[in-house]
C-alpha cells in the first residue's frame, strides 16, 4: 500500500483550499408582495408562498 513521504505543511494544504468557498445565497421577488426572497420558501413579509397565505403576520 502506498504511503506519503512525508508530511504535508499547513500552508500546502490550506493552498489547495482556497477555492472552497461559500455560495452567495439567491434570492427571488416575491409576486404578491415585491420584497426579496429566498426561492422555494414562504415569503417573511408578507407570509404568501405560490399565490396562497402560508404563514400569519400581524402588524
Amino acid at each position: 500500500m502506498a504511503l506519503p513521504k512525508g508530511r504535508q505543511s499547513k500552508a500546502r494544504s490550506r493552498k489547495r483550499r482556497t477555492h472552497y468557498k461559500a455560495a452567495a445565497v439567491t434570492t427571488s421577488e416575491c409576486t404578491q408582495c415585491g420584497q426579496q426572497k429566498m426561492p422555494h420558501r414562504a415569503c417573511p413579509n408578507c407570509g404568501y408562498y405560490r399565490g396562497r397565505p402560508i404563514l400569519s403576520t400581524t402588524e
